[in-house]
């Protein structure tokens, strides 16, 4: 089939990116021929996809994501696909890859009735609704039933267009027989003593996956195990305010901001301890990531992928609504717990035998079924 994929931006250390591109390395691999029409693509093109860069024209984000749809359209009228599969909300998808929460559930919690007013509020639920309305024919590939009756609940969406994906955690996150070595070199890199503590936070978005939580629980540690603890925070975003944040909490010395890297694994096989205290998160991948390297995680239960954790029993996950003290006790307790070496094995034998690998796979099926 030739298809049409459809992203306002790539990356290359997003997780919604991460996730395109396995899609589409799968699609390649079974023959299938992809355009990919975006604003902006940054980093190498691995795969060799032709690629359509539109101009994101305008002044403010809704302005350049609604000249991104109208031209895209214009094209496709002019060299139509067999399918035009989008990766963010938009009319006309055939399928949708549904990474993003609900835009209108979150508006609604978070914002008062004024919002709902503004041209950008307008925009981005119109575009929601493209996809989701009852009226519509988009097919919808859901990666965490958290958001589904949402989503019914503000378009009637047919619960029968929903089609559940499990994970695709990339195998390259899984444990190596070797990782006791790549551990201890990492720690011997970054000059850690061997009862020093390493926490991790990893994934770009630093308010919405909590940052400021975490400096907060950091800072609240007792004198002595703050001391011992460092954290490293991997993603690409903007980290004045945090490290500002930092300053004032006095623990500027003990935070690394390390940007966007590929050697993720490595920090995941040598942490102590993912931190992810997300204030909303569909999916949080990395917390998946987190298991098939046997670390511990301290997380949210407003993540989609929150219940994996509580079903490896592989650490903690914190209740709703969020209390930064009870995660400051949290955290104190998880880095002086005896059940380090317990949450280990057991998310390592968690990674063996469950289904959070096959996502790609099981998208492209659903894209071929959707092409007969």
């Amino acid at each position: 089939m030739n298809l049409a994929f459809c992203l306002f931006k790539y990356f290359p250390f997003g997780g919604l990116q991460r996730d395109f591109i396995r899609i589409a390395q799968e699609c390649l691999r079974r023959g299938h021929t992809i355009h990919v029409y975006t604003t902006q693509w940054e980093g190498a093109n691995e795969l060799g996809l032709p690629v359509t860069l539109i101009p994101a024209k305008g002044w403010q984000n809704h302005t350049r994501t609604q000249n991104f749809i109208t031209e895209v359209r214009r094209q496709f009228a002019i060299q139509p696909f067999e399918l035009l599969i989008g990766f963010n909300k938009m009319p006309g998808l055939d399928l949708y890859y549904a990474a993003d929460t609900c835009f209108q559930a979150k508006a609604r919690k978070q914002h008062g009735s004024w919002y709902r007013l503004t041209p950008r509020y307008r925009h981005l639920v119109n575009c929601e609704e493209a996809v989701f309305s009852n009226q519509s024919k988009t097919e919808i590939l859901l990666i965490s039933q958290l958001q589904q009756a949402e989503f019914i609940h503000y378009y009637q969406t047919q619960a029968e267009r929903f089609h559940l994906l499990p994970p695709g955690i990339a195998k390259d996150r899984i444990a190596p027989e070797n990782a006791a070595d790549i551990r201890q070199g990492l720690r011997q890199e970054l000059g850690l003593q061997e009862d020093d503590f390493l926490l991790l936070m990893v994934g770009s978005g630093f308010k919405t996956k909590g940052l400021d939580r975490t400096l907060l629980g950091l800072a609240h540690l007792p004198a002595e195990l703050k001391k011992r603890s460092h954290l490293y925070v991997i993603g690409k975003d903007q980290t004045k305010s945090f490290e500002q944040q930092a300053k004032k909490l006095g623990i500027a010395d003990q935070v690394a901001f390390l940007g966007g890297r590929d050697d993720v694994p490595r920090f995941l096989l040598g942490a102590d301890l993912l931190l992810h205290p997300a204030y909303n998160e569909n999916t949080g991948t990395v917390l998946l990531e987190a298991l098939t390297s046997g670390l511990p995680v301290l997380t949210t239960d407003v993540c989609g992928y929150a219940h994996y954790i509580q079903e490896a029993d592989a650490g903690l996950v914190l209740p709703s609504p969020f209390q930064q003290t009870q995660f400051n006790q949290s955290l104190r307790d998880m880095l002086l717990s005896p059940l380090h070496t317990a949450w280990r094995k057991n998310a390592l034998a968690f990674a063996k035998q469950a289904d959070i690998y096959s996502m790609p796979e099981r998208a492209v099926n659903m894209i071929e079924a959707l092409g007969r």
